[in-house]
């Protein structure tokens, strides 16, 4: 392919689509499903069309080309934003140029749905100028992970409407033929997730699970972003839910603080079930070590009987699924391992 005539070809907007280990015991528990009149978004059809906007980072047009490859030859159109190549510093645009593009991909009846282009951070300054009137009326699914956490937080608080966090334009492989096999499960997984397919995730086992089968809905994301969220119209309640959470270049110290701020408001007492993704942590400060490990961190802070399941393929890493937040899941974690089904 010619890469400067593909480019070329996305301008002013839109493409036609293309033709174990020992776990611990625990009691088993079946919460009561929280918050029953959530909406979920019409699942997409080959045809339909998923706008791409950024805003949080900046993020090139070229950048973008293998995400648009792939998501055409899955016989949806795209419309690009015009977030894609601005840059403010760090942002995707000036906040007003953010919030201007992803008002009008909401308002637009011919996106069915949002992918953000990526993460990094610029999110939470718009979120309070973003206008869901018409995206409440018209529901359609909001894509994205790490600071994209703010929108599904928000979103789930204001509106209760799902969302969808996975991968982003920034994850699509640059040559598919040369991806490897987790790479394309989980940029698979969101066309999955889009059409309505079933979607059944596994963990492998690991000694510090907790035993159990749980219900309700499931909430979550960056966990460094659930914290900054805190006492905020976007703070999200997760009695009687799936929590999962994931992060990444976090010291342990900053790990174990976050739980902790976990545990103290309360997100940790009542819930369903919770789900530990993916945690890249960086090296101890100074060269002293911090004592705990991620696995003492959180198992220390656990309160209530509920399963727990570690080492989720979610998060910043290759293994990140695409997960659909507000939506009611089933979680089993057995000796075998743990096992996330959407109901």
């Amino acid at each position: 392919m010619n890469r400067k005539h593909f480019l070329s070809t996305l301008l002013p907007a839109t493409i036609a689509a293309n033709a174990m280990a020992q776990t611990k015991p625990h009691k088993n528990h079946q919460s009561q499903i929280a918050n029953p009149k959530l909406i979920i978004p019409p699942y997409l059809k080959p045809g339909d069309t998923i706008g791409i906007t950024s805003p949080a980072g900046y993020i090139s047009l070229q950048d973008i080309e293998p995400a648009v490859v792939q998501i055409t030859s899955w016989g949806f159109q795209v419309k690009i934003g015009t977030t894609i190549g601005k840059r403010d510093f760090t942002y995707g645009g000036t906040d007003v140029e953010r919030l201007q593009d992803f008002q009008a991909m909401l308002n637009d009846h011919s996106v069915k749905a949002i992918m953000c282009a990526r993460g990094g951070y610029g999110a939470v300054r718009i979120i309070d100028k973003i206008d869901f009137t018409n995206f409440r009326k018209h529901p359609k699914w909001v894509i994205g992970f790490s600071d994209i956490t703010v929108l599904h937080s928000h979103i789930h608080k204001q509106c209760q409407v799902a969302t969808m966090h996975s991968k982003m334009c920034n994850s699509f492989p640059d040559d598919w033929s040369l991806a490897d096999a987790d790479q394309k499960a989980t940029i698979l997984s969101i066309k999955d997730a889009l059409l309505g397919t079933p979607m059944v995730y596994n963990a492998m086992p690991t000694a510090e699970n907790v035993l159990g089968k749980a219900k309700g809905v499931l909430v979550g994301g960056n966990l460094k972003t659930l914290e900054s969220l805190a006492a905020s119209a976007s703070d999200i309640d997760t009695a009687g839910k799936i929590l999962f959470v994931e992060d990444t270049g976090e010291y342990l110290y900053s790990i174990d603080r976050m739980f902790w701020n976990l545990q103290r408001s309360g997100k940790l007492k009542h819930l369903a079930g919770l789900i530990i993704g993916g945690f890249k942590v960086k090296e101890d400060v100074g060269g002293e070590p911090f004592g705990k490990n991620v696995y003492e961190i959180i198992n220390e802070k656990l309160q209530g009987f509920y399963p727990v399941c570690f080492n989720f393929p979610v998060g910043h890493q290759r293994n990140n699924y695409a997960l659909k937040c507000g939506v009611v899941h089933e979680l089993t974690v057995t000796n075998e391992g743990g096992v996330l089904k959407a109901l």
